[in-house]
């Protein structure tokens, strides 16, 4: 145990090697400076001209696109009578760039064979778009950079709505009609929360954590420099995974070995593309050091690459030989604890470190001070659910970090199809 101690400690992969006064206050800093200069912040701190007061109209639908993580959907959403969605038509396939590069023309072209069908049913477009993206005043998007190891150069800088209007366009249909809002899925998520609870609550938080992260709250139009506008508030778009946050050699050695190894460093610390191929980096190097053991290692060279499900596997059922890392420590116990306390150690840090971002969100907003009038927080994806303790951990540091220690209060929901309802909202704004 000293030894996995001293391990953990050396590369700073326990929560403790995270000093929450410094990493927060660096966080709000490099908020604050992205709100005030473009290109001044690893934290982009996109303007997205949502405000977050969208009246819901009975009987209104929507065209909803959802571009996010490795999956692209598409569906008609329509509000009920009692406002309520009602999703129909839904269609899911592969997002393009993922298993190749795709040109634009490519790129443009999957989007439209999968909106041809629903392009009647409505003028409004809600586009939920999960890359880091400029918005425009017209609500359209234009993307700075895709994270997830998406793979598709060309499409950078194209605006998303014009591009796929124009694509349609070209197909025979009228879209002199169509118009099209894109959002960030944090600001839909957003949005949504906002749709859901819309009593009692001081504040949203939109928060995201599956494939990548990603976090928006609203903020004073005052506050944001680089607009010049001093009235009325707006969703700000953190692009909170690209923040320049450097921890311990063995974090820098794994960015190095990624696909944008100069962006996204926030991200490789918590999120499921990363956090598994990680843990693989940190097992490799406990092998090197002989805090896991030779029988360990040849065992370990056998299995698959590592990925955050089956990293997380062992910590949910640690004895169950069903799983191979199980079967890599099987008959020691030493490699059995070893293994144990690296990989809960790495996922408790990444539980503090989503804490404090979502403290920082929590704090820009300048809400929260009343316990009866909470932020309230819409966390969606899979990792932060379905990885073991990371919702734990997560609710832990904030309950000590955001409520105690800085005195805000909050209340985390979950929200089914928080995107698509929130990108159907985001339609209806324009």
């Amino acid at each position: 145990m000293g030894k996995t101690e001293d391990f953990l400690r050396k590369h700073m992969l326990s929560a403790a090697s995270v000093d929450t006064d410094k990493t927060l206050a660096f966080i709000l800093s490099e908020m604050k400076k992205g709100l005030d200069k473009e290109n001044s912040s690893s934290l982009q701190m996109i303007a997205t001209y949502v405000q977050p007061d969208t009246e819901i109209k009975p009987g209104a639908s929507v065209i909803v696109l959802d571009a996010g993580g490795t999956n692209f959907r598409t569906c008609l959403v329509t509000f009920d009578e009692n406002r309520q969605p009602v999703i129909s038509d839904f269609r899911k396939v592969g997002m393009p760039g993922v298993k190749s590069e795709v040109s634009a023309k490519e790129f443009f072209s999957i989007l439209a064979d999968n909106v041809e069908r629903l392009i009647d049913k409505s003028d409004r477009i809600g586009f939920c778009f999960s890359y880091a993206a400029k918005i425009t005043e017209e609500h359209d998007g234009i993307p700075l950079l895709f994270s997830k190891e998406i793979k598709a150069p060309e499409v950078i800088g194209m605006p998303i709505g014009e591009n796929l209007l124009k694509e349609l366009a070209s197909r025979g249909y009228d879209v002199s009609k169509k118009k099209v809002s894109v959002v960030n899925d944090t600001v839909a998520t957003l949005l949504a929360a906002k749709a859901a609870h819309p009593d009692n609550a001081s504040s949203y938080v939109g928060f995201i954590l599956g494939t990548g992260t990603n976090t928006a709250y609203i903020e004073e139009n005052s506050r944001i420099g680089k607009l010049g506008w001093k009235e009325g508030r707006q969703i700000i778009n953190v692009e909170s995974g690209c923040l320049a946050l450097e921890l311990g050699d063995l974090d820098k050695k794994f960015t190095s070995s990624t696909k944008d190894p100069k962006s996204y460093w926030f991200e490789k610390m918590i999120s499921g593309a990363y956090i598994g191929p990680f843990s693989a980096c940190v097992i490799e190097e406990a092998i090197k050091e002989c805090v896991l053991s030779q029988s360990f290692a040849e065992r370990y060279k056998e299995i698959e690459p590592l990925n955050t499900t089956r990293m997380s596997n062992y910590l949910e059922m640690c004895h169950n030989t069903d799983y191979d890392l199980v079967r890599c420590v099987e008959g020691n116990e030493e490699d059995a604890t070893a293994l144990y306390k690296i990989l809960k150690s790495i996922i408790e840090r990444a539980g503090k470190l989503t804490a404090i971002n979502l403290t920082a969100a929590v704090l820009s907003s300048g809400q929260g001070l009343e316990p009866r009038n909470p932020v309230v927080i819409n966390a969606d994806g899979t990792t932060f659910y379905k990885t073991a303790f990371l919702e734990f951990y997560t609710r832990l540091y904030l309950d000590e970090i955001l409520e105690k220690k800085n005195g805000r209060y909050f209340e985390i929901v979950q929200i089914d199809n928080s995107p698509t309802l929130g990108a159907a909202i985001a339609g209806l704004a324009i």
